[in-house]
């Protein structure tokens, strides 16, 4: 076997999934069309979830030292902005940073973390076999073939792989189109990010971090089915004038580009050994930023799950639950990009009276202005799970513990299940006993109380199994010893399958930390 993983795709959906089977030891090889890193960067934005998902690895510091922190964001440029200084993170605001640099400060992390990475390289073809599938790729010297356990695609809208795979990518035509261009200003805005919604359009400038602005925007013509070629510069400044009186002097563009409301969604997120995450899966209009965050989250819900099934500890279907888990995760985005576009791109009165509605609702009922920020920063995401408890599926938050500078996203670096017990038991703790019964190297256990300042859902929280990924897997309420224990059992037996040479370690494992 060549490597275990291949993936196609270098972008940050691509490189995240590296990282995190790097950090389970899985052997991963990367390839990407293009020979450098795109410059052009269409995302700017990282949501708080994604910056959770990089802290939970210790990723995330030089994305906060770099990018731009913005408090607050948008739904459909509705005229009431979200506030996010209530959400429940360490970090409520989101990150103005271009893609390029996101992506090479994950490329960075990849081949630190053992990744082969091979730009300029094409995936062209795939052969499955029964225990493999071989890869034919195209590189500067000529084709080649890859066997792995696995293939990957994170190789954006127009798959290749998932053309290979005789995968659907079903949905809807573009009818709406937006445009873009990064330019310099003589006369630019004094905020860093004014918008502006009118019968004339719709428009935001943003100011980026290199002194450069960018101006996107929909006008009312640009509500059609053809399209009309590439973006010009005498366009951008015209569209400008229409929305915001002034093109504020643009001049020396670096990136003129118009894009689609195009929505499809892959059939199927696995088929075989070829799984899609990412652009791959699911493509939208980029309203709210959402686009390279999903994609990330996709990583990060596949990662682990393909490093257990690779390894062999995986219990039964846990490679399928990423497709029952995350292909929900794209139909809701569809659904709300979608349900933006026609917010943003209704320049008629009745469009207009509908804007001015939904603010005055959002600020009569509060909670529908938090529905919507959880639902653009993806802190709402919930798992389904057949364990009873409520916090069952539900994301953990960084919860912090009485006498302890430790807290839930530093334990979770290494990628492993994280056993809270949260008992108050004496030295025979049920937790930490059936820990060692079920003993398992892809665990820790962590004893300890939780610090006064912590969430009502979590008060009455006795013992709490969080995946690799951050979500509740079990969490218990139970108080009896014994019962306690017979529950956490049945949930250890549940997730974690010992492989025959883990057995033979498994009365190895390590203490529970106490505090």
């Amino acid at each position: 076997m060549d490597f275990q993983v291949v993936i196609s795709g270098g972008g940050p959906a691509g490189m995240w999934l590296a990282c995190e089977l790097r950090l389970a030891n899985v052997s991963t090889l990367i390839i990407d069309q293009t020979a450098e890193i795109d410059p052009n960067s269409r995302a700017l934005t990282i949501h708080p979830r994604t910056i959770e998902i990089l802290a939970s690895r210790g990723a995330h510091e030089q994305l906060l030292a770099e990018g731009a922190r913005i408090p607050t964001g948008h739904f459909a440029l509705l005229n009431s902005r979200l506030n996010f200084s209530g959400l429940d993170t360490p970090y409520p605001f989101t990150l103005a940073i271009f893609q390029a640099r996101t992506t090479a400060l994950l490329q960075q992390r990849a081949i630190e973390l053992g990744a082969v990475v091979r730009r300029g390289h094409r995936f062209v073809g795939l052969e499955e076999r029964a225990s493999s599938v071989i890869s034919t790729i195209e590189g500067p010297e000529g084709s080649y073939t890859v066997e792995s356990d696995y293939l990957v695609g994170c190789d954006g809208t127009r798959s290749t792989v998932r053309g290979a795979a005789g995968i659907d990518f079903t949905g809807t035509q573009a009818t709406v189109l937006g445009w873009l261009g990064d330019v310099e200003l003589r006369d630019p805005p004094p905020e860093p990010v004014l918008y502006k919604w009118s019968l004339n359009g719709m428009g935001m400038v943003v100011r980026l971090a290199d002194g450069r602005y960018r101006i996107v925007g929909i006008n009312p013509h640009d509500i059609r089915t053809d399209w009309p070629g590439d973006f010009t510069i005498e366009e951008l400044k015209t569209n400008s004038i229409a929305i915001f009186g002034t093109d504020f002097g643009l001049h020396s563009p670096c990136w003129l580009s118009r894009y689609g409301n195009t929505s499809r969604q892959a059939t199927t997120y696995r088929k075989g050994r070829v799984i899609l995450a990412g652009d791959a899966a699911h493509q939208h209009f980029p309203a709210g930023g959402v686009g390279l965050n999903v994609g990330v989250q996709d990583a990060m819900n596949l990662g682990w799950k393909l490093a257990a099934t690779v390894h062999g500890w995986a219990p039964g279907g846990l490679l399928d639950s990423y497709h029952d888990e995350r292909h929900p995760v794209g139909q809701d985005l569809l659904e709300h990009t979608q349900a933006q576009t026609a917010l943003m791109s209704a320049f008629t009165v009745e469009g207009q009276e509908l804007r001015s509605f939904l603010t005055k609702l959002m600020k009569e009922r509060p909670e529908i202005e938090v529905s919507l920020t959880e639902r653009l920063t993806g802190l709402h995401v919930a798992y389904p799970s057949p364990q009873g408890h409520p916090l069952a599926g539900t994301r953990a938050p960084d919860l912090t513990f009485v006498g302890s500078d430790e807290h839930l996203f530093s334990m979770m670096r290494e990628g492993k299940y994280i056993l809270l017990d949260l008992s108050h038991a004496d030295d025979a703790s049920p937790v930490q006993n059936a820990h060692v019964r079920n003993a398992h190297p892809n665990r820790h256990c962590h004893r300890g109380a939780l610090s006064g300042e912590q969430r009502s859902a979590w008060s009455a929280v006795t013992a709490a199994l969080i995946r690799p990924d951050g979500y509740v897997a079990w969490a218990c309420e139970q108080t009896d010893p014994a019962k306690l224990a017979g529950e956490l059992d049945r949930a250890l037996s549940a997730t974690h399958r010992l492989t025959a040479a883990q057995a033979q370690g498994a009365a190895r494992t390590e203490p529970a930390q106490q505090v």
